[in-house]
């Protein structure tokens, strides 16, 4: 694909927060000019709820499809010493932005960003079993609904994960595209699947599991989305609750 072929990569600014646009108004991302490295948006934020299963102090592999402002893939790179994070975009111009005006600092050993198509990606089975989180957030310019959706595609982010392993997606709860990828993500994850509540512009992330079956108190989901509140500086105290009220779960334990 030749240079004219993607789509422009444009930009504003509003109250100290920097957007990424691919042409048209809809936001791809943000940075807070006064705090690059912290994750802006909600959605996005949401976008880390892996870290309510997995721990992020032992050594992880973390795949992101789709580099956005590169919040995710820097945040989750910098959670550690030993975390190695990988991001896979098509567009180059993408790229070069989260560099240049988004911070993203692609100088880090532990950080690979990938110029390639998503789906080539994960069917390619030298990249099956190789990570324990996938954060997917793959949208046009038009953002209307995510760029892939296929059976096809979820069943190699599944291959892609270790066991256990979670994904997290980005939807759109309000586009027609929302009931297919829904119906994909849980053929292939088994209906192993949880949402968290819409937020801004009709964002509502899925939660994907991989692995042997969870059983945790939400007391003790609680008590580790608050760990990760103070520690990890993101705002998932109200996580747990959410995602009790949600979905449809046992009043005590989270079973999945």
């Amino acid at each position: 694909m030749n240079a004219s072929n993607y789509e422009p990569v444009t930009f504003s600014e509003l109250n100290g927060v920097r957007y990424l646009h691919l042409g048209t108004q809809w936001v791809q991302g943000a940075m807070r000019l006064k705090k690059p490295y912290a994750i802006e948006l909600e959605y996005a934020q949401q976008m880390m709820a892996w870290l309510l299963f997995l721990d992020p102090c032992n050594e992880v592999n973390s795949l992101q499809l789709g580099l956005g402002t590169g919040a995710l893939t820097q945040f989750t790179n910098r959670l550690n010493s030993t975390i190695k994070t990988v991001a896979v975009e098509l567009n180059p111009a993408v790229i070069i932005a989260a560099q240049t005006m988004f911070d993203l600092e692609t100088h880090s050993t532990r950080m690979n960003v990938i110029q390639a198509n998503a789906l080539d990606y994960v069917l390619n089975p030298s990249n099956h079993k190789l990570f324990d989180n996938l954060q997917v957030d793959i949208f046009n310019g038009e953002a209307s609904g995510p760029a892939l959706n296929s059976k096809e595609f979820y069943q190699g982010c599944f291959n892609v994960l270790k066991s256990p392993g979670v994904m997290t997606v980005n939807l759109f709860s309000r586009h027609p595209s929302f009931k297919t990828n829904m119906n994909n993500i849980c053929d292939v994850f088994n209906n192993r699947v949880m949402l968290f509540q819409e937020v801004h512009d009709c964002n509502v992330v899925a939660i994907a599991f991989k692995g042997p079956d969870l059983k945790v108190s939400w007391k003790d989901l609680a008590k580790r989305a608050k760990w990760v509140d103070k520690y990890l500086h993101l705002p998932t105290k109200k996580w747990a609750k959410h995602l009790q009220k949600n979905n449809v779960q046992p009043k005590d334990y989270l079973f999945i």
